[in-house]
């Protein structure tokens, strides 16, 4: 899925104060609601990891340097 595809389907929602939650797996065994989304993220789908595209002041203060620093397509992840 696309970030407009997304745009798309959450601009259809008419009750705009609806929680969102995320599936803890492929099979829906269970659901959690969303707290975080970072558009920070690459996602290497050879190893099904995700890492971080640009490090931010922010993440440099909680420690990250350049070797946590991940390759892949840019991404947005849900947590």
């Amino acid at each position: 899925m696309t970030v407009q595809e997304l745009i798309e389907i959450l601009q259809g929602v008419e009750d705009k104060e609806r929680e969102v939650v995320v599936s803890m797996d492929e099979e829906g065994n269970g659901f959690r609601p969303v707290h975080q989304i970072d558009a920070n993220s690459l996602f290497d789908p050879t190893e099904n990891e995700v890492g971080i595209e640009t490090l931010t002041p922010e993440l440099r203060e909680q420690g990250y340097c350049e070797e946590d620093l991940g390759c892949g397509t840019p991404c947005i992840v849900i947590w």
